[in-house]
C-alpha cells in the first residue's frame, strides 16, 4: 500500500456542518524522500524506500551516510519500504501529504506508549475477586490460580499474568482523513493514534 512516514503533533477536536465535536489527532506527515526503488530485475519485488527526518551526519554510519548520499540526500532518521504508489518515482525524489486526500481513509502504525510493570487487572482486564468481605483480604486485584497440581504438573503457555505492558507495534485501521493542511505539511486523522507526541509513525492508505 501507498503511504508516507510522519510524527504525531498531537489531539484536538473539531465541529462538523452539523455542530458534532470529533476527537482528532494532527499528524506531521512527510515530506519524504525515495532513497530507494526496489525493481523486479535486481531485487525480486517492486517497492519504494522513503526516508523521514533529519538526523545528525555525525550520528550516521558510513553505510548509510553512502546510501542516503546515492539519493542526493541527507540522512534520514527513519526509512520504510512503501508499494504501490500510482506515479513512477525515482531516487531523491519527494513526496508529501498530498498524497492524502480528505475524506478518504487511512491506517496508521506506531508504538504504544510503555507503561512498565503492570498487574494483570490492567494489563488483561481481570475483574479480581470483586467481594472485600466474607473473610478474604489482599486477593483483590490477585491473578487467582495459574493451573493444576500433579497433572499437568506445568503452566500452559499464554497463561496471563503480570508483566511489561505497552511498548508494542499497533496499527489502527480506518481511521477518516478529516484535513489535509499542504503548507505546513499536516494531516488530520477522525479518532486516536498509538504512541507518545513526537514518536514516528507510518500511515498508509
Amino acid at each position: 500500500m501507498p503511504g508516507l512516514i510522519g510524527k504525531k503533533v498531537g489531539m484536538t477536536s473539531i465541529f462538523t456542518d452539523e455542530g458534532k465535536n470529533l476527537p482528532c489527532t494532527v499528524l506531521e506527515v512527510g515530506p519524504c524522500v525515495v532513497t530507494q526503488v526496489r525493481t523486479l530485475d535486481t531485487d525480486g519485488y517492486e517497492a519504494i524506500q522513503l526516508g523521514y527526518g533529519e538526523k545528525k551526519a555525525k550520528n550516521t554510519g558510513k553505510a548509510l551516510t553512502g546510501h542516503f548520499a546515492k539519493a542526493k540526500t541527507t540522512p534520514k532518521v527513519k526509512v520504510q519500504e512503501f508499494d504501490g504508489f500510482e506515479t513512477e518515482l525515482n531516487l531523491g525524489d519527494v513526496v508529501d501529504v498530498e498524497l492524502f486526500v480528505e475524506g478518504e481513509y487511512v491506517d496508521v502504525t506506531g508504538v504504544s506508549k510503555g507503561k512498565g510493570f503492570q498487574g494483570v487487572v490492567k494489563r488483561h482486564g481481570f475483574r479480581g475477586v470483586g467481594d472485600a468481605t466474607h473473610g478474604q483480604h489482599n486477593r483483590l486485584r490477585a491473578p487467582g490460580s495459574i493451573g493444576a497440581a500433579s497433572y499437568p504438573a506445568r503452566v500452559f503457555k499464554g497463561m496471563r499474568m503480570a508483566g511489561r505492558m505497552g511498548g508494542d507495534q499497533v496499527t489502527v485501521a480506518n481511521l477518516q482523513v478529516l484535513k489535509v493542511i499542504k503548507d505546513k505539511n499536516l494531516l488530520v486523522v477522525k479518532g486516536s493514534v498509538p504512541g507518545p507526541k513526537n514518536s514516528l509513525l507510518t500511515i498508509e492508505k
